[in-house]
């Protein structure tokens, strides 16, 4: 069975918002957009619905938290190569988001991490896959 997903974020400025993530490149879903909302498309059956907080707090059962001093949620998105990898990472420093951590590299898979405008964590990650199997194949026989 395929599955969507549809990931909620509370934001402080949809507009800004909106701006930040046209600069990386992701399109929005018109028939999901309003004042308060809008449908960020990240994949065919992925999406990230931006929400004003006051939009946001109309279903959300507990307290908002400020993602620029606590972690609410760590989002991590797949690039098609390394060098994916750091465009969209430097058009999200470009565009007014801030470094979250290093680079990983460990061979089969790069990744960077950034913080959108309200410090939401997000991780771009390429992977080799065949190299990866390999790697899980010769750790399966090691042990």
């Amino acid at each position: 069975m395929s599955r969507q997903l549809f990931v909620n974020l509370a934001v402080d400025d949809l507009d800004r918002s909106v701006a930040f993530f046209t600069a990386l490149g992701f399109s929005f879903d018109p028939r999901f957009t309003d004042e308060t909302a809008t449908c960020m498309i990240v994949g065919e059956d992925a999406y990230v619905m931006l929400l004003t907080k006051a939009k946001f707090g109309e279903f959300a059962t507990k307290p908002i938290v400020d993602a620029t001093t606590q972690t609410e949620v760590h989002m991590a998105i797949s690039a098609g190569s390394r060098e994916g990898v750091d465009e969209l990472a430097d058009a999200a420093l470009a565009s007014g988001g801030s470094d979250a951590s290093e680079p990983l590299d460990d061979g089969f898979m790069y990744s960077r991490s950034f913080q959108d405008p309200d410090g939401h964590v997000w991780e771009v990650v390429w992977m080799d896959e065949e190299a990866a199997e390999s790697a899980a194949t010769e750790a399966g026989a090691v042990a």
